[in-house]
């Protein structure tokens, strides 16, 4: 079974029930801590939103360098500049409130002039710029991740709840094109289900850490200040 992993120790009221650090309440306890439902919140969030991030930005680029030679290519391209780094402040206040990081606003635009020009020029000349984007056009991966994540927990949630809802049908995964399923019809089943249910949701919920611990940590290069990197 994988260890959990959490961006931070967090604060004993940010726990439902205490740990005495031994390996079974390490194992079990990720049930309880909070910490893990704001991860799961944060892979839940990440496929719509990457998916939107991937239209808006994808079309903003692509329709804006095909018509760069015409004024409405580059009005286009600074409004995609400036969505960017709106999904990048976003993203950063997300991440603080369900990740536990501590990122701050960007710091790196340069000071100048008022003006059009000039304003589109400074943030193309500011690296959080181009950091935010790729954050941004990697969200969907990420959102790809969490939803496999979030399903396959739903899964694992129905097989541990077997004995309150069967007959069930759980389907888990397809090969060629064929569902692989378990259909539940008896109370023998249902209860066999129970401690396979259990294990595959501490299983998932380990995984959410951990994964929500890399994100944690790609979000504190992409999108934390040229200080703090």
């Amino acid at each position: 079974m994988l260890v959990g992993c959490h961006v931070h120790a967090m604060p004993a009221a940010d726990s439902l029930t205490p740990s005495d650090g031994g390996w079974l309440a390490t194992s079990i306890g990720v049930v309880f801590d909070l910490q893990t439902y704001r991860h799961l919140l944060y892979l839940l969030l990440a496929f719509p939103l990457g998916l939107l991030y991937y239209l808006f930005v994808g079309f903003g680029l692509t329709f804006g360098l095909v018509l760069a030679i015409f004024l409405v290519g580059l009005v286009v391209l600074a409004a995609t500049i400036g969505l960017v780094r709106l999904c990048a402040t976003l993203e950063r206040r997300l991440a603080n409130a369900l990740l536990a990081t501590k990122l701050a606003p960007a710091n790196d635009v340069a000071e100048g002039d008022g003006g059009l020009l000039g304003t589109a020029r400074r943030y193309v000349d500011a690296p959080s710029t181009w950091r935010g984007l790729s954050f941004v056009t990697m969200k969907l991966w990420v959102g790809i991740v969490g939803l496999v994540v979030v399903v396959t927990l739903i899964s694992a949630a129905q097989l541990a709840t077997a004995p309150i809802h069967y007959p069930h049908h759980v389907e888990f995964f397809t090969v060629n094109g064929e569902p692989v399923a378990w259909t539940i019809d008896t109370l023998t089943e249902a209860v066999v289900a129970v401690p396979i249910g259990v294990v595959a949701v501490l299983v998932c919920l380990h995984v959410t850490n951990a994964v929500a611990y890399v994100c944690a940590r790609i979000a504190e290069a992409l999108l934390g200040t040229t200080d703090y990197i």
